[in-house]
């Protein structure tokens, strides 16, 4: 359990920092859709996945994310990459290029480690997308392009408020429990409970002297926090001002225009594997569409 799963905000002045919010969710929502695209053989898709890499890469240079905090957020998955790894590697199917046969009906296959593979950098590039947006954008702007995105639901008296209001809530109170679980973690630590000994059933017995705690911090937060929004007259259903207004400028129109870029080559790439074959053979296809 660690504070900096989902990234922690970091006021840094960078250009990803200055942007519009509400074009930081666009740019997720449409990256997250060309990162499952399909694109043919496995070819086509490590090259296409190696190319959204390094532009996300490079979007977290510039907007000064931390690579320490997003290589913890990966350490904190590496059980689940071990039981894809052992599901899809170990699973009796059919492939085209074998490992090694140890009978007649079953045969190890290259093709289900480069699936494990694929399914890996999609998941990685997901938590560098979500780390980027929440390492770069304050929760209260978070909850301004929520609330904004939601505005045609107000038409069928949908409370947009709060359900914007809510999920800024949880983003902002998920790395407070984690500090909050790793401070009854060492208390309890300190009073002889052992979390790392023991066999299965053992464990999960430990784990409720945690659990436990934990939840009675986050209904006593909880609350603490409705007491004070009440103090200070919150009410969801009333029409409320703006301390900050959102702007889209012309920074925000280029990287707008750039990402439409890149997700319209995408997918026009993935079209084509998709109806022509692998990369050669989209690369010939769109040579010889130039040259005509």
């Amino acid at each position: 359990m660690r504070s900096d799963i989902l990234g922690k905000y970091t006021p840094y002045n960078s250009i990803v920092h200055r942007l519009d919010p509400r074009f930081k969710f666009f740019a997720l929502i449409l990256l997250m859709v060309i990162v499952f695209l399909p694109f043919g053989n496995y070819t086509n898709r490590f090259i296409v996945l190696g190319i959204l890499s390094l532009i996300i890469g490079i979007i977290m240079i510039v907007g000064k994310v931390s690579f320490k905090s997003f290589f913890r957020s990966l350490s904190s998955l590496w059980l689940m990459f071990i039981f894809l790894l052992i599901f899809m590697f170990f699973i009796p199917t059919k492939g085209e290029y074998p490992i090694y046969s140890f009978n007649e009906n079953y045969t190890l296959y290259w093709d289900n480690l480069l699936q494990v593979l694929h399914i890996i950098i999609r998941l990685v590039l997901m938590i560098a997308l979500t780390i980027i947006l929440t390492s770069t954008t304050l929760p209260m702007d978070i909850t301004y392009a929520l609330d904004w995105y939601l505005t045609p639901l107000k038409v069928v008296k949908f409370p947009t408020q709060v359900v914007s209001l809510t999920i800024s809530l949880a983003l902002r109170f998920i790395p407070t429990l984690l500090n909050e679980a790793n401070r009854i973690m060492n208390a309890q630590k300190s009073r002889g409970v052992d979390y790392n000994r023991g066999f299965f059933v053992a464990k999960i017995k430990s784990i409720t002297t945690l659990i436990i705690p934990l939840l009675v911090s986050c209904f006593s937060r909880s609350d603490e926090l409705a007491i004070a929004m009440e103090a200070r007259g919150y009410d969801p259903y009333k029409t409320r001002s703006r301390y900050k207004s959102l702007h889209f400028t012309y920074k925000d129109l280029l990287a707008l225009l750039f990402i439409i870029l890149v997700a319209g080559l995408v997918i026009t790439f993935s079209i084509l594997s998709s109806t022509i074959g692998g990369f050669d053979d989209v690369i010939n296809f769109i040579w010889g569409i130039k040259t005509i």
